[in-house]
């Protein structure tokens, strides 16, 4: 729990299903001010889904914001850890296309743009597609959906950091498929015909999550994935996500940056960040013409802690002083 003072907690005032195509509907909803300044928030994972924790980002009396859970997750349908999911029509592209949807649906002009983790690499992706619609930006543990981020989180990079959680990781996939791509063993796990297996598989999996935010690193499961269920459907989602690399041409989110000269964007990063180094807030900041970078010394990954949410308060604050 963060010691920070976050906005008091606020419900929405309104709610619902979008129906996005491909068999998809996603839910939505809109809390605060109704004709405050528009803000949508996406959220990491792929598919963590949102929280009331975001909500209480932004005065509810000079926002309007705007959470929703991307296809396959939280309380959006069909839910990826139902029996035969199918995640062809989960991919970038998709979740790209919903945001716009999502924008007409609620008859926003300009939104402000609030993303960390994966939500800052979505939120890259769709403020380049659509520039004309971003009034800001706020990221946080920065990824820009390069294949080396890929690589450093999920095929064995950060290893070097973490090696024993790294071989607890391998040792969860048949000896045969250790020397091969992980992140494919384990999504081939996850749609095992066996639940016993599947079950396993994500637990595996979501013991890698828990333990690299911070430093020490955890041996427990982040009480997020407490719930089968949750942690299935992350896990299925992430790994689609990872081993198609996002379906993104690696690199070209950072060099396309240049396309939101206009933009303002605040990066935030914790230093002691092992799943986003602070490279790539780094990198991000000297291809975005009109980004600040502020690092917070004593951070790592973790979304909630004090000093990045200190930080995404002041963000906040600030640009809702831009109206």
């Amino acid at each position: 729990m963060t010691g920070i003072a976050l906005y008091p907690p606020v419900e929405p005032h309104d709610r619902g299903m979008l129906d996005v195509g491909d068999g998809h509907r996603i839910y939505w909803e809109t809390c605060g001010d109704p004709r405050g300044k528009p803000a949508v928030v996406l959220h990491g994972g792929p598919g963590s889904g949102c929280t009331a924790w975001h909500r209480r980002l932004f005065d509810p009396a000079a926002y309007r914001v705007v959470l929703f859970d991307q296809r396959g997750c939280g309380r959006s349908t069909p839910h990826a850890a139902n029996t035969g999911a199918d995640l062809a029509a989960n991919t970038t592209a998709h979740l790209i296309s919903d945001i716009e949807r999502l924008r007409q649906r609620l008859e926003v002009d300009r939104w402000l743009l609030l993303g960390g983790s994966w939500g800052s690499t979505l939120a890259l992706a769709y403020a380049e597609a659509h520039a004309e619609h971003v009034s800001e930006t706020i990221l946080f543990g920065v990824t820009t959906g390069r294949r080396a981020e890929f690589d450093w989180l999920f095929r064995g990079g950060l290893a070097v950091l973490f090696p024993a959680e790294w071989e607890r990781l391998r040792a969860g996939v048949p000896a045969a498929a250790r020397d091969s791509d992980v992140v494919d063993a384990y999504h081939r796990l996850l749609f095992d015909a066996d639940p016993a297996v599947r079950r396993r598989a994500a637990e595996d999996w979501c013991l890698w999550e828990s333990a690299t935010p911070a430093w020490p690193p955890s041996n427990r499961l982040a009480r997020r994935f407490a719930d089968p269920a949750y942690a299935l459907a992350f896990a299925r989602i992430v790994t689609h996500y990872v081993r198609h690399n996002a379906w993104l041409e690696d690199g070209a989110l950072l060099h396309d940056a240049g396309r939101l000269a206009d933009v303002p964007v605040i990066l935030i990063n914790g230093r002691f960040d092992f799943q986003a180094p602070i490279a790539n807030a780094w990198a991000l900041s000297r291809a975005w013409p009109r980004a600040e970078l502020v690092i917070v010394d004593d951070a790592g990954h973790a979304a909630d802690g004090d000093g990045v949410t200190r930080e995404l308060l002041r963000a906040t604050a600030r640009f809702a002083a831009r109206g």
